[in-house]
């Protein structure tokens, strides 16, 4: 226990505790100031090759980020996503509920496995950049064909991981609810589903982030709107402080639409989780 400073009439006593309560406090927060410190050292780097230059078409990091302030303070950013969050929310919504529901079903049944799940794993690996144009000759410019981008991206992530959650199910759990007697439709509800649901919001995760990709892809290559029509526009008039803006603004969204979705998970459904 250390002495007050005015018992002595000196403060040395007191600064080696204070020291080392301020250090405790630090490596606390050991884990955020590392990721602070390796996205300080990003931008670090981002400028230091603006300035060489790399490219002529290359911005500094502190030209891009007054772009983005300049976009977000004149409405720009609020605009484009109003069209692109549409089709967005639309098609993700349409795949988790057509793709979780698949994904249990395939779990479950073989013969459902055998008949549903090779198409996916055929969507999933088939170059969909290549693929999302045709879809303008069949449904035309417009709402219908950036949501069936989102679903083509999405729903194959979506309904694979529910297949293989479902699959991987601890057998253990499911053995003592056939020791207690419980219904195939107890066991589904009340052991296999939850024991499942992780790897269910994962896929649901990497879904969101396919379908970030589809929407964006339908802007940049089917329809000139949206956020997309942002990138197109700056990059053809070579604004490319403008154009890098955009596509930041991409990853930030995306981000913070993942990470309100996992918190959804923890608060809601994983609060064991959360606590630990």
């Amino acid at each position: 226990m250390s002495a007050p400073a005015h018992a002595n009439g000196s403060s040395r006593a007191v600064r080696p505790a204070e020291a080392s309560s301020f250090w405790r406090k630090l490596s606390g927060h050991r884990t955020a100031l590392w990721r602070i410190a390796s996205i300080g050292l990003f931008f670090l780097a981002w400028e230091i090759a603006g300035r060489i230059p790399i490219s002529f078409a290359f911005p500094t990091f502190l030209e891009t980020l007054r772009a983005f302030v300049t976009m977000t303070l004149d409405g720009s950013f609020v605009a484009a996503y109003a069209e692109t969050l549409q089709p967005l929310v639309i098609g993700i919504a349409i795949s988790a509920v057509i793709g979780v529901g698949l994904g249990i079903v395939m779990g479950l049944s073989r013969f459902a496995e055998w008949l549903i799940a090779p198409v996916f794993i055929v969507l999933q690996a088939a170059p969909m950049a290549a693929l999302i144009p045709l879809i303008t000759f069949m449904y035309g410019i417009g709402l219908v064909s950036k949501t069936l981008a989102v679903i083509m991206l999405a729903l194959p992530v979506i309904a694979l991981n529910g297949y293989k959650a479902v699959r991987n199910a601890n057998p253990s759990l499911v053995a003592m609810c056939y020791s207690f007697q419980g219904t195939w439709w107890q066991r589904i509800v009340k052991i296999i589903i939850p024991d499942a649901s992780p790897v269910i919001f994962a896929g649901l995760r990497l879904g969101l982030a396919a379908g970030f990709i589809g929407v964006i892809l339908a802007e940049l290559l089917i329809t000139p709107t949206g956020i997309g029509d942002l990138i197109t526009y700056h990059r053809s008039v070579a604004n490319y402080a403008e154009m890098y803006a955009a596509v930041v603004s991409i990853i930030l969204v995306s981000t913070l639409t993942l990470a309100a979705l996992e918190a959804f998970e923890l608060r809601v459904l994983r609060p064991e989780k959360r606590k630990s």
